[in-house]
């Protein structure tokens, strides 16, 4: 059956949504294009037909109620490649005859080089903001500027973390919903850690990737440490070894 514009036209803002968001519920997309039910059921179909999404079993942290867990829509490999990406094949090629030629070790420092570029252009908006929450949100905002479609907040609760009474935060997040080196990086993860360190340096505090697009995953995720909690918890650590050694701290 022949579309008509408008509805590819839509059937493309509900990919590009995807996209953006990561894995979403029909509802959320329905509820941001103002379609119906009926209308984002059609269109969402049509997606996976053509293999630009599929759908997942949405992810629950702590006791989930009773019911189906939710269903969400992700982009594949095939929708991600409908968007513009910033390296093709040739980037590939010319790195596969870079380690040939020279080793791992000089993709390694391509990649730091290619990334100090960007890292030279954020620092100056990361350095502007007060705390480091406000820093991961301008990190984040400046990667969505670059096509990486990013978004920033806390960082989910782990099991066993509400437990540990010294860590008073779990720290923030950054999501990445796209990434225009995605098929490069597949194959040459040392994009994807001299991004991380990066990161780390622009934020001035540990940063841990989660998930990357990369390597399957629907988003890259990456964790970033709260000093303060980082910072607590090594002085406990201090307190409880020096009490452990000293006379006072002695049970004998």
């Amino acid at each position: 059956m022949t579309q008509t514009g408008e509805s590819a036209g839509t059937r493309g803002q509900v990919a590009r949504l995807i996209l953006e968001l990561g894995p979403c519920t029909a509802a959320t997309i329905g509820g941001r294009l103002g379609l119906t039910p009926a209308a984002i059921r059609r269109h969402l179909d049509n997606l996976i037909a053509d293999g630009m999404i599929e759908t997942r079993t949405a992810r629950t942290y702590g006791n989930r109620g009773r019911g189906r867990p939710a269903k969400v829509f992700v982009i594949t490999d095939a929708g991600r490649s409908a968007f513009e990406h910033a390296y093709d094949d040739l980037a590939t090629s010319a790195l596969r005859f870079l380690e040939r030629t020279y080793g791992p070790q000089a993709v390694a420092e391509f990649a730091r080089q290619q990334v100090a570029e960007t890292e030279r252009r954020y620092a100056p908006v990361v350095a502007q903001a007060s705390d480091l929450r406000t820093r991961v949100q301008a990190l984040a905002d400046a990667l969505s500027g670059d096509g990486y479609a990013a978004a920033a907040g806390p960082a989910p609760a782990r099991a066993g973390m509400a437990a540990a009474a010294n860590i008073v935060s779990n720290g923030e997040q950054i999501c990445q919903h796209h990434c225009p080196v995605a098929h490069v990086a597949a194959e040459f993860p040392q994009l994807c850690e001299a991004e991380t360190e990066a990161f780390g340096r622009l934020l001035g505090t540990p940063v841990r990737r989660l998930a990357t697009i990369a390597h399957g995953d629907g988003i890259c995720t990456t964790h970033v440490t709260c000093t303060s909690a980082a910072e607590n918890s090594a002085e406990e650590n201090t307190a409880r070894t020096t009490h452990a050694t000293s006379p006072e701290g002695s049970h004998i």
